[in-house]
């Protein structure tokens, strides 16, 4: 499996254009953008349907499923349903996300369009190609799911935006997964009080540790953090931090392999 991280901001990017905090103008003056979350399976399935371009030299031209986490509009931009459109595609497109998700794309669809809508809910379990997907649930302010994905080789991919804290089924339905790769969010930095079913730097390894007690990470598994905003430190602290608990920031436009069973070797061996 190839995962391509398209993007790993939040729903501002970072750096935030109307922001000159001390992250925001490290980014800027070092010419790093972080586009909204999403990544690219394999060229032929899109986690999250983002605003904006992707980063340069990457097509979504092989692109046949999109699985949608939630109806937020950094994450489910119907637009870019119309900039396929406008190329005259003739292969089928499955897009795939909760009810709200599946109204907000209706109308952006042309009556002769090859795109099927799937509403899923949390325990779906559904076939998307040569990709295996189980839906799961997450903690978020609204209807939100979160994706487990298996490659044709078996190599497993957990994409965790957004929520917050785990809630206990998805705790129950991910237990012993060993998942080779982990995107998980970590929206909020040093900001505690922000309120938000989101993770911020304390209860991003908390989480982390609890995906380890219930063998979903183990120490194999290569954990990304995504959706990251201004609100977190300047790029080298926020990596060092990260790295205390096991994982690790990526930037847009980067292709991750992922092999099946590498989670059952520990990093660095």
């Amino acid at each position: 499996m190839e995962v391509t991280l398209l993007g790993t901001g939040a729903a501002d990017g970072l750096p935030n254009p109307w922001c000159a905090c001390p992250s925001c103008t490290e980014a800027r003056e070092e010419g790093r953008q972080r586009r909204p979350t999403s990544a690219l399976v394999d060229g032929v399935l899109l986690l999250d349907l983002a605003p904006g371009l992707p980063p340069d030299g990457i097509s979504l031209h092989g692109v046949r499923t999109v699985l949608v986490t939630h109806a937020h509009p950094d994450h489910c931009s119907p637009f870019s349903l119309l900039w396929r459109h406008w190329a005259q595609l003739p292969e089928p497109l499955t897009l795939v996300g909760p009810a709200q998700v599946v109204e907000e794309c209706r109308p952006w669809l042309a009556p002769h369009d090859p795109v099927r809508l799937v509403q899923v809910d949390p325990g779906d379990v559904l076939r998307c190609g040569e990709h295996a997907v189980r839906v799961l649930a997450a903690a978020h302010e609204v209807p939100t799911v979160l994706y487990d994905v298996t490659g044709r080789d078996g190599a497993r991919l957990l994409y965790a935006t957004d929520t917050g804290p785990l809630p206990a089924s998805t705790m129950t339905a991910v237990a012993g997964a060993a998942y080779d790769l982990v995107l998980l969010e970590q929206t909020f930095g040093d900001r505690l009080d922000h309120g938000t079913a989101h993770l911020d730097l304390v209860t991003f390894p908390e989480q982390l540790d609890r995906l380890r007690h219930a063998g979903a990470v183990t120490g194999g598994t290569d954990v990304v953090a995504v959706h990251l905003s201004h609100h977190n430190p300047p790029a080298v602290e926020l990596e060092r931090r990260l790295g205390t608990c096991g994982a690790r920031t990526v930037a847009d436009g980067t292709t991750v392999p992922v092999r099946a069973g590498q989670a059952a070797v520990p990093r660095g061996a």
